[in-house]
């Protein structure tokens, strides 16, 4: 299958340059190293310029004068090594050997996801870094890697949110070939490899979109920026460019999945969304390859539109991040819940509901938006939905960006584990957490600009508006702040972090055991409740037979009817175990064995798992 990219196509010595731009009435292809040429490129009826030029390297710089004018980098750069004001680089995708012939991809129910920043995931912040340490995340369980944004940003440090060339890997990362490298070790260890793209904007400096066509619309606001043109006049081209990004890297960089940041801050009005366009687009593609790719969707619109098929009016997204489920768990864990998600502060109930549905708010009034919001999901199954306790926002959009390991104790962590890592949903970790890392994530960016720089700290202190009596925030252009959020890995053998890890790899492995695919279908994980203190999860006769995980989020002991009819169980898991305390001895423990219908006691804020078999038969 053949994907038509803008920019620069190598093949066998000969280049092929294009670029969009239909309000132009001329474009020259400057050459600058290793050897300086001027190439007059030549105009087609659907407003792109084209040449192609033999004798040219792999690694030769260019630029494009836009009408004859100054200098300009490539807006489709596939790389920009001289940062986003140099000039761009051709790049030869066919030189890299890859060695995944065997790979052939992960379905969403089976992925145990892991979103990793690569500046600080490593003190080298680059993709090789990361490779040393896959055999310790797989050995953990994990299995699917999701890389916080990689498209070329200003500077060394940033979220990756404000990049500027869509195809160009950030160079200070270890560019193209470094991509290849950590997602070919991914797949030999059976590791996919999920990509955060963003579509919905793009970063201010060393923008350089509107030297060439109308890729921004006045007609539409977002927060971070001008919003980009899908629907507008000129805006085939943009949807054009936007798509094929997407197939970019699931053709040359052999990616796996994309997460779409905030697909909300995307309008369009046509015919043909551009989430359909797009996702059509993308399982062409998965049927050419014979593996899947998946599209994952940050929404804020509790629309189950999002992952319902096209053919019934949705958009399609394979999957999306539940918001939902981490507000309501959130509210319950810790005590400023009640001011950060007031509209989740319903007792156990809107986790409950969470479980059992999806979206917590579906047509309700939310104190938040002082309005009605959402729409139930209580049909979409649950590997369309990816559950977290922390992700990059929701620590990093805290003023001292702590971590969950820093705001719980040691009882409450374990629970927060269990409840994702159990669910019928798609699970994901944040970088660290799974040995409860205490590094802050906090927000980082290295600007050029004084005065974009400046604008930055104050809009920092804008948003976080109300969270900021504990004291001003972090210099965000500070090369400090960028260090402080370097993880401590070898931290994962010490003390408490060592059990913490011994505690997810132990629910992973309990995740194996008793979520299987038909887990997702609603209503085969019962959803019951327990008074005000807990929830259990009753898996009912799954191909490895019953299970049912406690969750008492009560800091006093519960008593718990066992379900179920006919069933003698037998505990695999209790977190108030010796083995799981951050001291010797441990708290109030659930009895080894019970049988359905007779009552236990569980410790306060603990977890535990038993299997069912028929009674009699264990």
């Amino acid at each position: 299958m053949m994907i038509s990219l803008p920019g620069a196509a190598y093949a066998h010595g000969t280049c092929r340059f294009t670029v969009w731009a239909p309000e132009k009435k001329r474009m020259v292809l400057h050459l600058v190293a290793p050897n300086e040429r001027e190439v007059e490129m030549v105009p087609d009826m659907t407003g792109y310029f084209h040449v192609t030029v033999p004798d040219v390297p792999p690694g030769t710089r260019y630029f494009f004068r836009p009408d004859g004018g100054h200098d300009t980098p490539d807006v489709a750069s596939q790389y920009q090594p001289d940062d986003v004001h140099g000039a761009s680089y051709v790049v030869d995708h066919d030189a890299f050997v890859w060695q995944d012939h065997h790979w052939h991809g992960l379905p969403m129910e089976s992925l145990v996801l892991y979103e990793l920043h690569v500046g600080t995931f490593t003190p080298e912040g680059t993709f090789d870094a990361i490779i040393p340490r896959l055999d310790d995340l797989a050995a953990t369980g994990i299995n699917a890697l999701e890389l916080m944004p990689v498209a070329q940003f200003a500077g060394t440090r940033n979220w990756g949110y404000d990049g500027v060339y869509p195809y160009a890997v950030q160079h200070s990362y270890g560019g193209p070939d470094g991509l290849k490298r950590l997602v070919d070790a991914c797949h030999q260890r059976g590791i996919a490899v999920f990509l955060d793209v963003v579509y919905n904007h793009l970063g201010p400096e060393g923008n350089y979109f509107r030297a060439y066509a109308p890729y921004f619309t006045d007609a539409y606001r977002v927060p971070w920026g001008d919003a980009v043109n899908f629907d507008q006049a000129w805006s085939d081209g943009v949807r054009e460019y936007f798509i094929n990004n997407a197939l970019y890297w699931f053709h040359h960089f052999h990616i796996d999945g994309l997460r779409l940041d905030a697909i909300h801050m995307v309008f369009d009005t046509s015919c043909v969304h551009l989430w359909q366009a797009l996702q059509e687009a993308v399982k062409r593609l998965s049927q050419h390859v014979g593996r899947p790719l998946h599209l994952v969707a940050e929404s804020d619109l509790n629309s189950p539109k999002v992952v319902t098929a096209p053919a019934a009016a949705g958009y399609g997204f394979d999957g999306q991040w539940l918001d939902d489920f981490h507000h309501a768990l959130y509210a319950l864990l810790h005590a400023d819940g009640k001011m950060r998600y007031e509209d989740y502060c319903g007792g156990i109930a809107p986790l409950a509901k969470a479980y059992a549905e999806g979206f917590v708010l579906t047509g309700d009034y939310a104190i938040f938006r002082k309005r009605k919001y959402g729409a139930s999901s209580a049909g979409i199954p649950g590997n369309r939905f990816v559950v977290f306790t922390m992700n990059h926002d929701q620590v990093g959009n805290r003023v001292r960006g702590e971590r969950l390991s820093v705001l719980l104790d040691h009882s409450r962590l374990k629970l927060a584990a269990a409840a994702i890592l159990l669910a019928p949903y798609v699970p994901m970790l944040f970088m660290g957490e799974e040995y409860a890392d205490e590094t802050p994530f906090l927000y980082f960016v290295s600007f050029r600009d004084p005065t974009l720089l400046q604008a930055v700290r104050r809009g920092r202190k804008e948003e976080l508006g109300r969270f900021l009596a504990g004291g001003e925030p972090e210099d965000p252009a500070a090369e400090a702040t960028f260090r402080k959020s370097v993880l401590q890995w070898h931290r994962r053998q010490e003390g408490r972090h060592a059990v913490m890890l011994r505690w997810h790899r132990a629910l992973l492995d309990l995740r194996r055991m008793c979520i299987t695919p038909d887990s997702f279908t609603r209503g085969v994980t019962q959803v019951l409740t327990f008074g005000e203190a807990g929830i259990m999860l009753y898996g009912r006769g799954s191909q490895q037979g019953s299970w049912l995980c406690l969750l008492n989020f009560s800091p006093q002991p519960a008593t718990v009817c066992i379900p179920g009819e006919g069933l003698a169980w037998r505990k695999l898991l209790d977190s108030h175990e010796p083995g799981w305390q951050e001291e010797v001895t441990g708290g109030l423990q659930a009895p080894v064995a019970a049988l359905s219908a007779e009552n236990i006691t569980v410790g306060a804020l603990s977890v535990v798992v038993y299997r069912g078999y028929a009674a009699g038969g264990r």
